[in-house]
């Protein structure tokens, strides 16, 4: 299951905040609250801390507009994408499917840096014209000192949007400037799966470039731009195992549907799976079917057509003493509303639908009729088998 929440829909794609955020959104409105505090002392508490939670989710709101460049262009392609997610480290884009060519690629991993450049360079401009002082290119907190609220809101969330979208150019995948190096190795090898195996190995390399750095900053070392001193050295080491992570699972997960590419779901499936009567109680479906099979789901059925799907979280849904006069019709998901694949569909397409949708099955179906049940267990089992998956 996702952790998080949905805070609502932007050009029709869901968004999402990570539990995790509210860490990161904590620490930068506490960072920012007691920066303005020694530079402003005057300032009241309720215009400090005001400006600092105002200022965190405008910056929040500018990650957001990072990732619907990549989102919206993703689209543009015909490349669905369920969601975006906030999260610890800014924001991710789930985008379903790689692209299909290297320029599609380039183009949608530019668009966020630029996107965040663009809102940079509009907030800097909004400084330099409210603010009536050179633009800071030095000493940014001498210039803070001199300047009130509006002023200091703007050039703070200029100078970090135009950091994180440098940030979000080291040649290290998953980031979009690792995006932007896979693009270039596809373009010359014309192959997608070398290309991500190296530019994975450059994200990699890179990450323990981050966490070798972070560790020698916590010890006392000055490193380059990146200053000294152990909280922010142990930061640094965290984005680094952050990343390193982050590039192992993507090219697995290459590999994965790469594998899956040629596989039907009539292969996989489970082709005579428990069904069940609209008409049963609750009660019944418990001790003759769950308590009986490890299944999750199962179909309901009524004179040979599919009428739903059943699952444990809709059991769990009705109270203990309930079940003896609650019916399966009453708590099922209806078959319009199901997501389903056909028995010749390639199981990579069934393994996107069962992410879309989070769901641990699909009904497979073939002409009306239920043919078999693909579950996400069985998918897991068949990577398992593959010996030939070597994830480097």
């Amino acid at each position: 299951m996702r952790s998080g929440f949905k805070i609502g829909k932007l050009f029709g794609i869901q968004i999402r905040v990570d539990w995790s955020w509210l860490v990161i959104f904590f620490l930068a409105t506490w960072n920012l609250g007691t920066v303005l505090g020694s530079l402003h002392n005057e300032w009241g508490l309720t215009l400090r801390w005001g400006l600092a939670l105002v200022t965190s989710l405008l910056f929040f709101a500018s990650v957001l507009m990072h990732e619907l460049g990549h989102a919206l262009v993703a689209r543009a392609q015909g490349i669905p994408v369920s969601n975006i997610t906030l999260h610890l480290f800014g924001g991710v884009s789930n985008i379903q499917r790689e692209p299909a060519s290297a320029g599609s690629e380039f183009v949608m991993a530019i668009l966020g840096p630029l996107t965040s450049f663009v809102i940079g360079g509009i907030f800097l401009v909004i400084f330099t014209l409210t603010a009536n002082i050179p633009m800071p290119f030095g000493a940014p907190e001498r210039v803070l000192e001199q300047v009130g609220p509006v002023s200091t809101m703007v050039l703070w969330l200029g100078t970090v949007n135009i950091g994180l979208g440098l940030f979000n150019l080291i040649p290290g995948f998953p980031l979009d400037g690792g995006r932007i190096l896979r693009s270039f190795f596809w373009a010359v090898t014309d192959n997608l799966k070398r290309a991500t195996r190296w530019a994975s190995r450059s994200g990699r390399l890179i990450a323990w470039l981050l966490i070798f750095s972070g560790i020698a900053m916590s010890f006392g070392a000055r490193i380059p731009l990146l200053g000294t001193g152990l909280s922010n050295g142990l930061w640094l080491a965290f984005i680094g195992w952050f990343l390193h992570n982050a590039a192992a699972q993507s090219y697995q997960q290459l590999i994965i549907r790469d594998i899956l590419e040629d596989v039907p779901v009539a292969e996989l499936m489970r082709k005579t799976p428990p069904i069940v009567s609209p008409t049963s109680t609750v009660a019944t479906l418990v001790h003759s079917y769950v308590m009986e099979n490890d299944d999750y789901a199962f179909p309901v059925m009524e004179d040979s057509r599919l009428r739903g799907l059943v699952t444990l979280d809709d059991v769990r849904a009705v109270a203990r003493d309930a079940w003896q006069t609650t019916h399966v019709q009453e708590i099922m998901t209806l078959a319009k509303d199901l997501i389903t694949i056909g028995p010749e569909d390639n199981t990579r397409e069934a393994l996107d639908r069962l992410s879309r949708r989070d769901v641990r099955q699909l009904p497979v179906m073939h002409e009306g009729t239920l043919e078999g049940l693909l579950r996400r267990r069985d998918i897991v089992k068949w990577l398992q088998l593959q010996s030939e998956m070597d994830i480097a």
